[in-house]
């Protein structure tokens, strides 16, 4: 089985480079072993992919990654970036992607471009006669979680576009049938735990070692996110007397200037540690070491990427009550109502101020680590859903 695993601006890095090495694994029906090639961008000094047993081809936006370094990644960069996709999704050429079983999108950067590469791979046939499998994971429902703007317009109908949709949880898939997706085409593969590339000495000598509890907040920093009702939560408990560190450590994607401003203009900004841009894993790896709690104070969810990465290294949770999260037991995270900023010092207080607290929720940690499946499992499910497709007749 020949499978091209689809992430144009490799959106989920970590996640497609363990789902395709684990595909690799669980090899393909009748005993063959799945040839799997992962297509995205031409790869970062950020990125930590490292292909085992699949392929790596940087089949996108190879222009305006060249450029990168001249327009950085503001207004520019994201211009030329939309404009070299819809001239490849229009123009480019499909041949590798015509010639898969299967072509597996985990993310669709730019519906009004998506729309014609799906369209010519439906139109398209391989070898084989046939035109490939197309199956789109949808991470959230919510294209890019409503942050999204024109880049997520029309993404709800690309997703009729595909033969099946894969989701992560029960949540997620009673949200798309609620939008008028059949159920039918909806099947659940469980996101497993992730593990980010190791700090390297210089990462961990470059954060530093806490003098007091810190807070971790981490990856991409985005309005769903709730960064703000984090530093409302976290002024409040500065102001009650408690003593506390704040790290944030990740790529802002709005101006976040005027809240760490109103810290320091509090006379708290000796308690903040501040790294922002687009960070290596081993450094983001290297401040969750460094961390007595990481906050996840969302908005709102599906399934959350960072906070499966972040299990493993066994520290307290606090999060809000909303889609992956909701479904956790109180003993393992400790939560609170989402865009509730004193709810969500509520919830920090009690794990600030008790040692033993942290302890017990870092065990919790561990433990949904240990029960959440691993890899194989998820790889295992997929290929079942790529044989339901491929033995469809209509793909003739």
């Amino acid at each position: 089985m020949h499978i091209a695993m689809v992430d144009p601006s490799l959106f989920t890095g970590r996640y497609d480079d363990s789902l395709c090495a684990a595909l690799v694994h669980a090899g393909a029906p009748a005993g063959g072993c799945a040839q799997v090639v992962l297509h995205g961008r031409p790869m970062r000094d950020t990125d930590a992919i490292q292909p085992e047993g699949y392929r790596y081809s940087p089949s996108f936006f190879g222009l305006s990654e060249r450029l990168r370094g001249a327009l950085g990644d503001g207004v520019a960069f994201r211009a030329v970036k939309a404009a070299e996709y819809l001239a490849q999704a229009r123009l480019g050429g499909l041949a590798d992607l015509r010639a898969a079983d299967v072509v597996h999108v985990q993310w669709l950067p730019f519906p009004s471009a998506d729309r014609m590469l799906i369209a010519r791979l439906a139109r398209g046939r391989g070898a084989n006669g046939r035109r490939p499998a197309l199956i789109h994971t949808v991470h959230n429902a919510s294209a890019f979680h409503g942050d999204s703007g024109a880049q997520g317009a029309g993404y709800r109908a690309l997703l009729d576009r595909f033969d099946t949709l894969v989701v992560h949880g029960e949540e997620t898939r009673a949200a798309l049938i609620a939008q008028g997706v059949g159920g039918e085409r909806l099947h659940i593969v469980p996101h497993p735990p992730m593990e980010l590339a190791a700090a390297t000495p210089a990462d961990l000598t470059a954060v530093p070692d806490p003098a007091v509890p810190r807070i971790l907040f981490f990856g991409t920093i985005r309005p769903y996110k709730g960064f703000d009702l984090l530093i409302e939560a976290c002024l409040a408990l500065w102001n009650e007397g408690l003593v506390f560190e704040l790290a944030v450590a990740g790529k802002p994607f709005f101006d976040i200037a005027p809240l760490i401003e109103r810290v320091k203009a509090a006379g708290y900004g000796d308690r903040l540690v501040v790294e922002l841009g687009f960070l290596t894993e081993s450094r983001l790896d290297a401040h969750m070491r460094k961390a007595d709690i990481i906050a996840f104070p969302y908005r709102h969810i599906d399934s959350s990427g960072a906070f499966l990465s972040a299990l493993h290294h066994g520290k307290a949770m606090v999060a809000t009550r909303v889609g992956m999260f909701a479904t956790l037991d109180d003993d393992a995270v400790a939560l609170c109502p989402p865009d509730d900023a004193a709810a969500l010092a509520g919830a920090l207080r009690g794990v600030i101020g008790d040692a033993t607290v942290r302890a017990r929720l870092g065990e919790a940690a561990l433990a949904m680590r240990a029960a959440m499946g691993q890899w194989s499992d998820a790889a295992a499910l997929t290929l079942q859903v790529y044989e339901r497709v491929l033995e469809r007749a209509d793909r003739a």
